[in-house]
C-alpha cells in the first residue's frame, strides 16, 4: 500500500493552484475537467512520491480543512526563507530536540509542517 493522493478542500481552485505552484513550488501534474462541472487539480511537492488534490465536484468545499501535513526538506532554513520570499506566511523555527519545524497554512486553512530531521 503507498499512499499517493491526498485530496484538499478548496473554495477557489484558481487561488489554491496559485499559492501551491506559484507560491510554494509545487508542481502541476494534471488540471482536468472531465465533465459534469467537475475539475480535478493535482499537485506535487518537488522530490514527493505523494500528491494533493484540490477542485470542483470531488471534495466538498464545507469539509473541514486538513491539517498537520508534514513536508520533510533538507535545509528548513532554506526552504522557510524561499516561501517567505514568495509570500507565504510562515512561522518560526522550533527545534525539538533534532527535529526542527515551521509551519504554514494554505488559504483555506489546510496546514503544513516543514519537518527537517537531523541525521
Amino acid at each position: 500500500m503507498r499512499l499517493e493522493l491526498v485530496p484538499l478542500r478548496s473554495t477557489d481552485v484558481d487561488r489554491s493552484k496559485v499559492f501551491y505552484v506559484d507560491q510554494v513550488g509545487f508542481l502541476v501534474d494534471h488540471d482536468v475537467e472531465p465533465g459534469n462541472g467537475m475539475r480535478v487539480v493535482q499537485l506535487t511537492p518537488p522530490g514527493s512520491a505523494c500528491s494533493i488534490a484540490i477542485g470542483v465536484g470531488f471534495v466538498d468545499s464545507d469539509a473541514p480543512a486538513v491539517n498537520g501535513l508534514h513536508l520533510v526538506v533538507d535545509d528548513l532554513d532554506a526552504v522557510r526563507e524561499r516561501l517567505l520570499g514568495t509570500g507565504v506566511e510562515v512561522s518560526g523555527i522550533s527545534d525539538m530536540g533534532g527535529v526542527r519545524y515551521a509551519y504554514f497554512s494554505d488559504p483555506d486553512g489546510n496546514s503544513w509542517a516543514l519537518q527537517q530531521i537531523s541525521r
